[in-house]
This record gives C-alpha cells, structure tokens and sequence, in this order.
C-alpha cells in the first residue's frame, strides 16, 4: 500500500479522495491555487501546497510543478480525480517515467479510447454495436455525400473531447452547412482539433452507463450500470442506479458488452463504458471515460463499495478483491448535480456563500467543498455538490432525495435545486419514461402561466422572467453548443486545457 498519494484536483473530488486516504491510514498531499488558500481540500490533507495562480494553466493544469511537489513531497503515487489532467496521456506517462504511479488506465489505453473514430473501431473490432455514422474525419467537400448515405436528423460530432461540448443535431441539408462551421470552430478552440464525424441521431435514446474496474493481473468486474438520461447541452443533470428501463436480459447484455470492450483494449483501474439504449431496447456504444467519474457515488451505495479505495488497490498491484458474483447491488440510488445557475435560464451565477444548510438525514449523502465564504468564480467547474439518496426503492430513494433538496439552502449564489425537484417530480422521471431529450418538457413545463387577461398589468420583472425561460427553451431546442456567452466556465476551462493537453488522444 502506497504511503502517500499526492491528489491532482481539488473541490469536492478531491475532499472524497482524502476521505478514502484516511481509511486506508495513507497519508495525502494537496495542491492548490491562489484562488483555493482556504479551500476544504487544503485544510483537509496532511500537507498541502501552493502550485500557481488561479487560471487553471497555471496551477490544476501545470505538470512540471504538479509533479515537482510530487517529488518533493515524497509522493509516490497521483490520484487525479475527473477533469483536469485526468485523462491527459501525457501527465499519466510523465508519472510512469518519474516512477510516480498514476492512479488510472495506462497512457496508450487514455490514447486510444480519447479519439472517438478510434475507439469506435475498437468497440466495433471488440464486437460491439455501434451507431452507425462516418468511418473517418468528415471534410467539407465530402460532407453533403456523407449526410445524404446517413440520412437525418443526424449529429456532428469533435472527433476528440468531452463534457458535451463539439455535439450538434441536425435535423435538414439547409442546416448542415452552418452547423459544420459553427462546431468545426467550438472544437479548434476547445480541442485543438476541428475534426469531425457524423453520427445516426436516435431519438428518444436512454444514455446507460456501465462502471468497470479492472486490476492488472487481467481480471475485470462490472458494477452494474447508471442511467444518465437527464441531460442538458449533453451535460448530465441527474444520475440513478439501477436503470428502470433495462429488462434482466438487456442489463446482462449491456453489462456484458462493456466487459467485452473492457478486456480487448486491456483495461486497468475505474473506467466507464457508455451507450445509449433506444425505445425498443437496442444497445449502441457511445463512448468509453477513462476515469473515476462523477456519479460514481450512487454505484457505492448499492454495492456497499468504495471505488477510490479499489482505484488505490489495484494501483498498488494488488489484484481485485472482489469477483463478478460477489458485486451484489442493493436498493436504489439517485443523484443531482447543483450548479451556480439560475434555474429559470441557465445562465450561470457567481459570488459568495453567505449562507449554507446542507441536509443531513438517514441514506443521504451530500460530496461538496462548499463552506460559507466560498468563492464561486470563473475559473473552475461549477459543480458545487452532488446529493444523493439511497431507498429500498426506486420511490422510497427518489422521495428521500426530494426532501434532501427541499432542505438544501445556499445563500448568496443562485443554484439550479429548485429546478432538480422540479425534475425529480415530473412525471416522465416518476413513472421512468425520460430520456435524452425529456429536460426541454420539463423546462417548458416551469415556464409561468399566461396572464389571464391580455390588459393585465405585466411588471418589468415579470417581462424579464418570461423572456428568460423562452430564452433557455430556445437554447435548448437549437441545442447551442456552450460557449462563453452561455457557459463560461466551461469554455474557460477548455481554452486553458488546450494549452496543456496533447493536441490529440485527450479528453
């Protein structure tokens, strides 16, 4: 067992990493920003030091002073939680050559599975369905023949990234050719690479997950899967375990695909396969995360595992304490994601916490860095907390978890909870209906009511309300791509990990 593990992140992934240290009677080390002096994750480890400035190129994203306090420290191995460098191949080979154990995949699998085309053909040569879609990078002049052979609406797609950004819809000819230069341009700026693919859209599609570890002796496990269907702008919004669509025999089938991708590239430590399932229960593969990933929490609660712990163990060559029949899940889970936005508009909020109530009850479970005083700013994710909530069912967890969002309150920053209830009240999420595309009912359907009387007095405040809510409709029916008009920190984010990140085979 490693001695001391140095956390390359911060916020509330990094807090849950350090939890799962302490357990395990490992020492931590803690970097931070100027921005982060007093932030939960650096008063929490055993040491903590400061790596730069704020921007993100300057300190989360900064590898040779990242791995300097490494050395320093005496670190000998690198949890990078999700985003930042956790999917970077280059950190995870810097690691290898320093003789640092990165705590992940290895850096050709991160290769592999980070260029979308590619890993297409390899869940294909692996035997897996795939959506059918262009074999290769899309050129202009090739770009009409290929939409005509695919037929519409179908999505344009960056060949490499994440996160939801560089995915466009298409649904006619006449908009193919703006949609092309609008996300050729989004994925140059983000990515480093305007390549880009074409894809078959399936409506109605459920997005399932897959979670599977694996050690590096060759045994590989699946954890069940994670239904992340409540999406807007492809970002997920909420995430549950176990999916209430799937039949016995499409979970053992989609359980079963995943391992099967899983084993033929060879894949060690956490990672999640993706698909989307349509209507009729057909299973296509999506994408593979090389990485711990943020919804990870409601798997533990059903299995009763500690992921960061089996992350640890498997880093340390120990081979994988569990078997396929030993992962026996239990009840239901159910998670949110809160984020600093106005839940009429989406446009995101920043300031500081005045106030703060998290819930605390039986089967809850709140991961945040949230203290009062805490900054939101542009600089980072603006993941602010994840709330879930176990119950015996499905009702019972849902239930538990609407109570937990009726007694979350943050002050000072507007958050989207009331839109989360609203979502966990709807009646598609209750009777497990939604999909992909149930968010745009659900906004719609939050919308204030017409006035009674076309003379009625309409306040300014009013006017602006309604506009906003059309706005955001508007917004997501186009389905724009986040830009830094309607999502700064993500577009921030990305500007400064291209600065960072090899120009390919990254995410």
């Amino acid at each position: 067992m490693f001695n001391k593990i140095l956390i390359a992140n911060r916020g509330e992934i990094a807090c849950r990493i350090i939890r799962t240290c302490r357990k395990l009677g490992i020492k931590t080390v803690a970097i931070y920003s100027e921005a982060d002096a007093k932030a939960c994750h650096a008063k929490l480890a055993d040491e903590a030091y400061l790596v730069g400035a704020a921007p993100p190129q300057e300190s989360y994203l900064n590898l040779d002073k990242i791995l300097e306090v490494a050395r320093a420290s005496g670190a000998e191995a690198i949890h990078p939680g999700y985003g930042f460098l956790s999917e970077n191949p280059a950190f995870a080979r810097r690691c290898q050559e320093l003789g640092i154990k990165f705590i992940g995949p290895r850096p050709e699998v991160m290769e592999k599975m980070g260029d979308k085309l590619r890993a297409r053909k390899l869940a294909r040569k692996a035997g897996l369905p795939v959506l059918p879609g262009t074999g290769e990078a899309v050129e202009d002049h090739q770009a009409l023949d290929c939409a005509w052979q695919l037929g519409f609406p179908l999505m344009v797609k960056s060949a490499e990234g994440g996160g939801g950004i560089g995915i466009q819809t298409v649904h006619s000819m006449d908009e193919l050719a703006p949609i092309i230069e609008r996300t050729r341009a989004v994925a140059a700026s983000a990515f480093g690479s305007s390549r880009l693919f074409f894809e078959r859209y399936l409506k109605g599609a459920s997005h399932i997950e897959v979670q599977i570890m694996g050690d590096e002796q060759g045994n590989v496990v699946h954890l069940f899967e994670r239904d992340c269907s409540i999406q807007r702008r492809n970002q997920k919004l909420v995430e549950e375990t176990p999916a209430v669509k799937l039949t016995p025999h499409l979970r053992q089938n989609i359980c079963r695909l995943a391992l099967k991708l899983a084993r033929h590239v060879g894949y060690t430590n956490a990672g999640t396969v993706e698909f989307l399932v349509s209507p009729q229960g057909q299973i296509f593969f999506l994408e593979m995360n090389t990485r711990l990933q943020v919804e990870h929490g409601v798997t533990e609660l059903v299995t009763g595992l500690d992921l960061v712990e089996l992350q640890i163990r498997v880093a340390c060559r120990e081979s994988l304490p569990i078997k396929q029949e030993d992962v026996q899940p239990k009840g239901h889970a159910v998670e949110v994601r809160v984020y600093p936005e106005d839940p009429d508009t989406f446009m995101p909020n920043v300031g500081t916490v005045s106030g703060l109530h998290l819930p605390s009850y039986k089967h809850v479970r709140v991961d945040t860095a949230l203290y009062k005083g805490y900054q939101v700013t542009l600089h980072y994710e603006p993941l602010l907390a994840k709330v879930m909530a176990w119950g015996k069912t499905r009702d019972a967890a849902v239930k538990r978890l609407h109570k937990a969002l009726l007694a979350f309150r943050l002050d000072g920053v507007k958050c989207n909870v009331p839109l989360l209830r609203d979502i966990l009240t709807s009646q598609e999420f209750v009777k497990g209906t939604h999909h992909t595309g149930s968010l745009l009912d659900i906004v719609e359907a939050r919308k204030p009511p017409q006035a009674a009387s076309s003379n009625a007095a309409t306040s300014d405040k009013e006017i602006a309300a309604a506009i906003g809510a059309a706005l955001a409709v508007a917004i997501e029916r186009s389905a724009i791509t986040a830009t830094s008009a309607t999502d700064p920190w993500r577009s921030y984010g990305r500007r400064q990990q291209l600065q960072s990140r090899p120009k390919r085979g990254w995410r």
